[in-house]
This record gives structure tokens, sequence and C-alpha cells, in this order.
């Protein structure tokens, strides 16, 4: 496999924001999820849920609800404002205030023509949604206290609004309240308290559905104002309820961190008579569980614990796959450290803030698997913080540590780094070019004489550096005319190509000398997660989210023979069954033929030279191999070693004196920064 020097380090605290919210679009198959610091993160649901785009917060910008209306996506908070996004460049698109206080909940309409938000002074505001912007059209019924949750019923005609101790009922046409609906307090000392009803769901049969604060679901008639049936949940709060597609299962998420399924069957046979049934519990949160949705084929919810939980359900498939396989989210699925190759530095990005550490030092030799003693302990050398409100986007250290760059939504920034000894000084470039105005993604070119900014549609600032500051050389645009933004980039060692990837599954390979575009990579239909240009032969490796691999020839503009061998033989079911990305592909210099790649939970080494693994091999085969002669362990390889040495990976990067970083960040660590759960009884305490 090949023996490396490891630093294991685990002092980036890098700490996920709670979930606050999801919505899921049924036409394009995505999962829009809110954070409690404002990010909006976009997963392909079809794609092996790979987070395909990332907006980020602001500082005092919480979120609390979220809303598909057509393609367009929409957020509403306790600042009171309305949000539109801009999705093709992962930017906010404008804002509007509502005039009504804090927003506690925001829906639109199937018809896609309507937006309404709860507010804080009671008022249920209705807002028409236009080609350009959406524009206030008027205020339903107001109401004494805040409203909590609001539902529209499918056809468009009324508004169900959950609100303290009662649900109200609204005409969307003539804007009167029709119907008004008491939610019960509960019994013993919980009736001195207010029911807050947190959620309502709205079905086409006239049916409302709330959960509240007293632990209970109910089903109301919308026609009589009456109570049809409750199901006592939990003993605290039901926080979110969601229903299928077709309306005959109802999920419901609580503060004691279990999911509950309801399902609406018939109790008799062959009988037309249903009623909705307590089916399953999924215990998969260790906090309230803030938000769910139930997707075409799997519950998917996101909490405090701050990891997103797709639960299959196991009925909607006929065989075992990945994709009837439980998955957890709990890492972005795109770098948030940058190493510095030939000078031992690394930069993590913080929300609000980066960090820049030197590598420590060891001493003497070891065998494989023991530790080394420290010579000298890792270093913080820079604290730097973002001004502003917005938070960091993307960030990168240049291969020889003297420059640092990051962007926000509206700004770029590029400092110049002096080290001498222990003196660490810092200094800003104040003349940027104006086109560098903020970057989707950054990256320095391997001698850090160039900075490479991803921009708008799909096109890529090139930057020279210098003593002096930087100048702008030129822009690279692809000929398909892609407006989506970049997320990857790569460039080769020898500064000749650069790579770039996008939302639209687009690889655009630029020949830097000419400054034109070269080729592209033929479009397949999972994305791309992690790709990088082999120092040699200048061949582009692409891993995708589906766990596939491609390698294609540059300078041939076609994919090599190893790469058309293993789409012609196919790759291990072990390794296509992996629940996460790959985030970063590597090459070793002293072995040309191997590729170093890694997701959260290993690292593997895939020698090109050896045969790929069929589907009879054993596919982790390491103690095997030892447990062989040498003369007969070559007959026996294939071309896949895998390390799982390492856990909760964030990064891994193969430094120039041939050593490998390794940022863990353990779930354990994370955990011990959430706020205390529920207390629950458990059994026999």
């Amino acid at each position: 496999m090949g023996e490396f020097k490891v630093h294991r380090v685990r002092f980036f605290d890098y700490m996920p924001s709670g979930i606050r919210a999801l919505a899921f679009n049924q036409h394009n198959e995505r999962m829009a999820v809110a954070r409690m610091d404002g990010t909006v993160e976009i997963f392909h649901c079809s794609d092996r849920f790979f987070q395909e785009k990332i907006i980020p917060g602001r500082e005092q910008c919480g979120i609390e609800g979220l809303s598909w209306v057509g393609e367009r996506l929409f957020s509403a908070g306790l600042n009171g404002e309305i949000t539109e996004y801009d999705l093709t460049n992962q930017s906010v698109k404008y804002t509007i205030e509502a005039y009504g206080g804090p927003i506690w909940t925001i829906t639109g309409n199937q018809q896609g023509t309507h937006l309404v938000v709860g507010c804080e002074d009671g008022t249920v505001k209705l807002f028409e949604v236009n080609e350009d912007k959406i524009q206030f059209e008027r205020n339903l019924d107001r109401q004494k206290g805040r409203i909590i949750s609001l539902s529209w019923h499918p056809s468009g005609s009324k508004i169900a609004a959950g609100m303290m101790d009662r649900i109200q009922v609204f005409d969307v046409e003539t804007g009167h309240s029709i119907h008004r609906m008491l939610a019960d307090r509960g019994v013993g000392t919980s009736r001195s308290k207010e029911c807050m009803v947190w959620s309502v769901v709205y079905l086409s049969d006239g049916t409302i559905i709330s959960g509240d604060s007293v632990g209970m679901v109910k089903m109301w008639n919308d026609h009589t104002g009456t109570l049809i049936k409750s199901h006592n949940v939990t003993k605290c709060d039901v926080l979110a309820l969601s229903v299928s597609q077709n309306e005959d299962s109802l999920v419901v998420g609580t503060s004691e961190g279990f999911v509950v399924q309801f399902q609406f069957i018939s109790m008799v046979l062959e009988k037309d008579d249903k009623e909705w049934v307590r089916t399953r519990t999924f215990r998969n949160h260790t906090h309230d569980v803030r938000a769910v949705a139930e997707i075409t084929t799997a519950v998917v919810s996101g909490g405090m614990d701050t990891q997103l939980v797709v639960r299959p359900l196991l009925d909607k498939f006929e065989v075992k796959s990945s994709a009837s396989a439980l998955r957890k989210i709990n890492f972005p699925h795109r770098s948030l450290v940058s190493c510095a190759r030939k000078s031992g530095l690394m930069l993590f990005q913080y929300p609000g803030h980066l960090e820049l550490w030197r590598l420590g030092e060891s001493e003497g030799q070891g065998i494989p698997g023991s530790s080394l003693l420290v010579k000298r302990k890792p270093e913080k050398l820079l604290h730097l913080k973002v001004k502003g409100e917005d938070h960091i986007r993307c960030s990168a250290v240049s291969p020889c540590g003297e420059w640092i760059a990051y962007s926000t939504a509206s700004s770029l920034r590029l400092y110049r780094l002096h080290c001498d000894n222990n003196n660490v000084s810092i200094t800003k470039i104040s003349k940027i070019p104006k086109v560098l105005s903020s970057a989707s993604q950054l990256c320095f070119s391997s001698d850090s004489s160039h900075l490479f900014s991803a921009s708008t549609q799909s096109s890529v600032h090139l930057v020279s550096l210098s003593q002096s500051g930087c100048k702008f050389v030129g822009t690279l645009k692809p000929k398909s005319g892609s407006h989506q933004a970049i997320h990857l980039l790569a460039a080769s060692e020898d500064g000749k190509w650069l790579a770039s990837a996008n939302s639209d599954h687009e690889v655009h390979v630029y020949n830097l000398h000419t400054q034109k575009p070269h080729c592209t990579v033929p479009i397949y239909s999972s994305a791309v997660s992690a790709m990088a240009i082999h120092p040699t032969t200048n061949c582009l490796f692409m891993m995708h989210a589906d766990q596939q691999m491609f390698e294609f020839s540059i300078e041939q503009k076609q994919y090599t023979d190893w790469s058309r061998l293993v789409q012609r033989k196919g790759l291990h079911d072990i390794w296509l069954g992996r629940d996460t990305p790959c985030l970063n592909v590597m090459f070793n210099p002293q072995n040309p033929s191997h590729v170093i790649l890694h997701d959260t939970y290993m690292l593997c080494i895939i020698d090109q030279s050896l045969p790929l693994p069929d589907g009879k091999t054993q596919f982790y085969n390491q103690l095997t191999l030892k447990s062989l002669p040498k003369e007969q362990r070559r007959s026996h390889s294939h071309a896949f070693k895998v390390c799982k040495t390492f856990k909760d990976i964030l990064c891994v990067e193969l430094m120039s004196d041939q050593s490998l970083v390794v940022v863990e960040r353990p779930l354990e660590d994370i955990s011990t920064q959430l706020p205390a759960p529920i207390k629950q009884k458990k059994f026999a305490t």
C-alpha cells in the first residue's frame, strides 16, 4: 500500500450548525436544508444526496422556514425579512421586509402563484410570486398572538394557521377566518402552560393535522371545525410534520429526538374505512428534531444534533442496495481545509474567521502503526477575522505558504504572509482587480505565481501574483455557455492546464498558456465530488457522487485505457455501496501508478498497475495478504488498498516531503459541544 509519515490533526474545532428547516422539491428531486447560522444547502436526492450547492449564511440572520415555489427557493426568519435565493450563483438574490415583526413560518401554494408568511404581530401576509420578484398582496384577518405555522390546502383556496392554543382556517379569496379550532392544553400542571401548535398540514380531503407542545398529533375536520382523533406521541413537544405526496403517510419530529410515522390504512381487510395509525418509530437523533420531510422512498430529518438523517422506507425497495441503507450526513461535501504542501502550513475555514497553523515535527523512525516522538508541537500562526456580516464561502493558501485568499458573497480578500522564524506578519493586498468581486472557488497554481478565481457563469479569472501585488491576466469562459457556479478547480503541476467542474456536471479543461478552452469532458449523470490532474501524465482523474471514477487524458482528449477498463469490468459492490463521496484526489510522485483518495471514513490507494477486483474477490484483503509469503502476495493482490485507521475525516493531503496530513473531527467531540438533550427516563435507572 505504501508507507507514509502521518500527521493526525485534531485541533480543527469545526462545529456544524443545527438544522432548522427542510423543503423538498419533488419536481427536480432537490432537498433544501436551512441551518441555524443562516446557511442554506441544496442536496440532490437522486444523486446519493450529494451536497450540490452551499449558500453561506450571515451573522444574526437565522432562518425559521424554507419554501419552494416551482424552481425558486424562499426563506424567512426572525429578522422579519423574506429572502429569495439565486441558486445559479449560490447567493442571495434579494430580501424584502414583511413589516410584521419576526416571521415564524413561510409556505407557498402548489400552484406556484402565492407565498404566505406568519408574523409575530398576528398577521398572515399574502405575497404574489411574479417573474422577477414577489409583491405584497394583502393581509388576512389579523389575529391575537403570533402565527407559528401555516399550511395551504392543495387547491390553494384555504390556509390553516397554527397559533397559541388554537388553529385558524382562512379563506384566501376573502381573507376572512372561517373556522377556529381550540387546542387542548393537556392535563395536570401542563394546563397552565400555553399550547403551541408548532406545525400544521392541510390535506386535500379537508383534514387538518396538527402537532403541538403538549406532545399530541391531532386530526381535525375543516368543514365542521371539530376534532376527529388525537394521538399522544410524546411527553414533550411535537415540533414538525410532513405528509407524503399521495397523503397516505405522515412523519412526525419530536423534541425527544425520535421520528414517528403514521400511515392512513384500513383496520379491517377489504374495508374502505381508513384511519391514521402509528406504525414506525425511528431513533436516529439525540436532540430535538426540528424538521422532517417525507420524500419518495425515505424520511429525511434534521435538528439540533446537526446531522441530516436519510432513513429509507424499506417497504419501498424490492432489493437491498446502497439506496436502501441508512445515511447520516455530518460534514459538508467539500473541503474546509487548505494545505500549503511545500511549507507545512494548514488553513482552516470557519464561518467567520480563518486559522493558519504550522504542522509539528517528529523525530526518529518507527515501525508501521507506531507513534513517533513529537519534537515540535503544531503552532497556531494566524487568526484572521472576516470583516462584515457575510460568512466565508471559500478560501485557499498557496503551496509556498506566502498567499492567503478568501471570498464571501460580497467581496474577495488577498493577503501576503511573511514568516521570519517565529515572527509572523500579514499584509492585505489593497489593489485587487474589480472583476474579483466574489468567488465560488479559489485555487493557486503549483508554483504560487497565479490565483484562479471561479466567478459567475462558470467563468474563471486569472490573476498573476508578484512581490508588488496582483495583476488581472484574463478570464476563461466555457463554450457551453453554462450559468452554473463552479464548485471544483484543479491546476496541473506544470502550470499548463486548469480544470473546472460546475453544478451542471460539466468539466471544462483550459490551456493556461493560450488562455483558451482546450476540451470538455463528456458529461456524466452524477456530480463530480473530487478531481485532480496527474503531475506526470497530465491525466484528469475524477470521482463522482455515485462512487464511479474516470481518468481523462487531457492531451489526447479522450478517456484512458485504464478508465475504459474500469467501465467495462465495473467496480466492486463494496466500493459502490459507500455512503459518503470522495473529497480529494492525490498522486504519489514516487509511485506514479498510485492514486490516493479519501472520504469521511476511509483512505484508499488505487494501484493502477494491479488488476481490478471482481465481484467474487475479497475487497478488504490486507490481512489476508499479510498472512501469505511475499512471493504469493502479488498474485492475490488487487488495485484497491483501503485504510480505516482514521475516522470522521475532514481532509487528507499529501505534502511535498511525502508525509500525509489527516484532519479528523471525531463526532464525539462535536456532541460534547451540543446543548444538553431532554432528559429521558431509561429502564432500570
